[in-house]
């Protein structure tokens, strides 16, 4: 087994920092997935580590820069010394180009405004924008960047070895979201970990096309975020389901934003296709929408009562709570005894008009020496339970944790989440039946205190709210919001009540959802407040109306 600290940080007095944190990003991969590797990405560990320090070092530094091409001049780093001296051994490899020909918009990237106003002898009054619209005529062909602008005396380097090391940190971090900062961080303290202990084996991916598939989805995405179309993005993304159930996932949520953008653009057939060939949460859902705009309310009435006999989440039957009576309505069906609301206690307050958020001026009003008010929106029952359920959290399953920098599970999205850890979670969960809670939650926050979490805020928690929260809110409450977090911890870790007031001589607690003026709840806060009053838990909505007085 691998601690995950076992490495001691390394001082960020030392020059060349990010060239050991590269390699033990090449050694892990290595290590941990050298059978997904190919001939060329073995061939870089093996010959990396045999180049001349600064070499590897600019390399590295080129890497974690944006983009793949540079000026050499911007390339100035004391440790490294001469750019082109150090590029030569590869540039020999062929990882780096020091003559790449670039057409005139890769020169723009390249040269400020000023630059190309005094290369070219132009007004620079013009922007950049302005002097490529001027430029573009007659410079339609590729030069190198000595050829366009030899009063410089520069070359571009162009990086060859970019995409492999991209594909390098996905295996490394198992996800294009976290990058090379994540161990400055850690060696400043900024971001701290908590110790998982995992053995090689347990990794992201378990063969090479899964990196090829995530990859690929990955560009997909980010060619339909720069404005490419969606039928042009459409056309590379594959229509059958992946049986890996985490890429399918992810090829869903893709498919789901497409449709969406279909549906922006009226494309409602398209929109249609697609949404129903996805078994994305939240797609029947959008079926059924896009077949009531279509004209084709029996269809989208026969789906939504399907759907309603099994309902895939809190939300969808939400939604189905406000379609199905507007169907029927369309199809002159009778309509059901509606459901009672949920009667939660409402407060109206007329305060003065206040620059600070509404929040604060309800917390200003209500709280009073005896009744306490704190400002906790979702981080105070999420914290306490992160520090309950720390154990559950960062247990060592297999691709949970598979690198050093994990804030949270890799999987904690995924469907089976819980059902991977029912056991550990109700050990946890038991102790709050009998008051074993108070002294574990304490136990976790000293112990525990700034380490990286998915649910605990460390900036908002300190031993007095902590103490006050333990004592006014009954373990049996706990479990109640607990269990509803693990239900489905993406849509349920959100959208409980802004306010939590404490009578501490009580021992009670009344949790408050703010509303200013033409604010409405939205329908998270009301899945939670719904939940709140079917069992019990003291929970009232606010709304706020303001006075003449006052600024504005």
């Amino acid at each position: 087994m691998t601690d995950t600290r076992s490495v001691s940080p390394r001082s960020l007095a030392d020059p060349f920092y990010y060239l050991a944190n590269f390699q033990q990003v090449l050694d892990w991969v290595g290590a941990s997935h050298g059978d997904l590797l190919d001939a060329a990405e073995r061939a870089f560990l093996e010959r990396f580590s045999l180049l001349p320090r600064a070499s590897r070092a600019l390399l590295v530094r080129m890497v974690m820069r944006k983009g793949s091409l540079f000026r050499s001049g911007r390339l100035s780093y004391g440790e490294i010394g001469c750019p082109l001296r150090a590029a030569t051994p590869l540039i020999e490899l062929g990882w780096v180009d020091d003559a790449p020909r670039l057409v005139l918009e890769e020169l723009f990237d390249l040269l400020t405004r000023i630059e190309i106003t005094q290369a070219f002898g132009l007004p620079a009054s013009l922007t950049k924008r302005a002097l490529l619209a001027h430029l573009r005529p007659g410079h339609e062909e590729a030069r190198c960047l000595a050829d366009w602008c030899p009063q410089l005396g520069e070359r571009a380097l162009l990086l060859r070895v970019d995409g492999m090391c991209e594909r390098l940190r996905l295996m490394f971090f198992g996800n294009l979201r976290q990058d090379w900062s994540e161990f400055v961080l850690a060696d400043l303290g900024i971001h701290r970990y908590e110790r998982v202990a995992f053995s090689r084996e347990s990794k992201a991916f378990h063969s090479r096309w899964e990196v090829d598939a995530y990859l690929h989805l990955h560009g997909c995405r980010e060619r339909f975020e720069a404005g490419e179309t969606v039928s042009d993005v459409l056309v590379d993304i594959p229509t059958a389901p992946y049986a890996n159930a985490w890429l399918e996932s992810r090829r869903g949520q893709l498919l789901l934003r497409l449709a969406r953008q279909f549906e922006r653009e009226g494309k409602l057939s398209e929109a249609l296709r697609l949404y129903a060939g996805n078994r994305h949460p939240g797609a029947r859902e959008r079926v059924i929408r896009v077949l009531e705009r279509c004209g084709q309310p029996e269809a989208a009435f026969e789906l939504a009562m399907s759907a309603a006999d099994a309902a895939e989440s809190e939300e969808e039957s939400q939604q189905l709570e406000r379609i199905l009576p507007r169907l029927r309505r369309t199809l002159g069906l009778e309509a059901p005894a509606r459901r009672k609301a949920a009667a939660f206690e409402q407060l109206d307050l007329l305060l003065p008009r206040s620059e600070d958020p509404v929040e604060l001026a309800v917390l200003r009003q209500l709280s009073r020496p005896d009744a306490p008010v704190h400002y906790v929106e979702n981080a105070l029952i999420g914290s306490l339970f992160g520090l309950l359920c720390w154990e559950a959290l960062f247990a060592p399953l297999p691709g949970a944790f598979f690198h050093p920098f994990h804030g949270a599970p890799a999987d904690l999205g995924r469907a089976d989440f819980l059902a991977r850890r029912a056991d550990l979670f109700e050990r946890c969960l038991g102790l709050l039946d009998r008051d074993g809670h108070v002294r574990a939650i304490h136990h976790a926050f000293r112990e525990k205190h700034g380490l990286r979490s998915p649910f605990v805020a460390w900036e908002l928690l300190d031993e007095a709210l902590l103490t006050r929260a333990l004592a006014c809110i009954p373990g049996v409450h706990l479990r109640l919001f607990f269990e509803r977090i693990l239900r489905d911890i993406p849509a349920n870790r959100s959208g409980l009540p802004d306010l939590i007031q404490f009578w501490p001589a009580e021992r009670r607690y009344r949790m408050i959802e703010v509303k200013g003026p033409g604010d409405r709840l939205q329908d998270n806060q009301r899945r939670w407040l719904d939940y709140a009053v079917a069992h019990g838990l003291p929970v009232a909505v606010c709304h706020v109306r303001w006075s003449e007085e006052g600024p504005g």
